[in-house]
């Protein structure tokens, strides 16, 4: 399912990988490459937020009927507290809300030594699905 669900969107330009994925936890890997990094050499804010929305954008799937359902990224709130230059960062969503029509998940984003790089509060709304729309890669 990993390769279908990541070929030809940013999670595939980035080298993002599903590690693991459940309902009520979801992991996601990235390794830090120069598509990854900022003028200076370091990880980008931005490549950590897409890393973070695209873990709680999985979870949400997760948890939806995904036949007639989809969820939408709302809000993302980042706080990056330790800079990374090189090798590879983990990202960790866990619910902090699972509702009906929206959902808000905690993702926490560390490097190899589970120091804490970036950690994120995403919200989705879950939306109905136009079963018109172009299946879900």
């Amino acid at each position: 399912m990993e390769a279908d669900f990541t070929r030809r969107t940013v999670m595939e330009v980035l080298g993002i990988e599903v590690a693991e994925m459940n309902a009520d936890r979801v992991v996601m890997t990235m390794p830090i490459t120069d598509a990854a990094r900022q003028p200076y050499g370091l990880l980008h804010g931005g490549v950590s937020v897409v890393l973070a929305e695209s873990c709680a954008s999985l979870a949400t799937w997760l948890n939806i009927d995904q036949t007639s359902q989809m969820g939408v990224g709302i809000e993302v709130n980042a706080n990056h507290v330790r800079a990374k230059r090189d090798g590879t960062v983990t990202a960790v969503a866990t619910p902090i809300h699972r509702g009906r029509t929206m959902m808000v998940w905690d993702v926490r984003i560390a490097d190899e030594e589970q120091r804490l790089v970036c950690v994120a509060r995403c919200t989705v709304a879950v939306v109905a699905r136009d079963p018109r729309s172009a299946e879900v890669r």
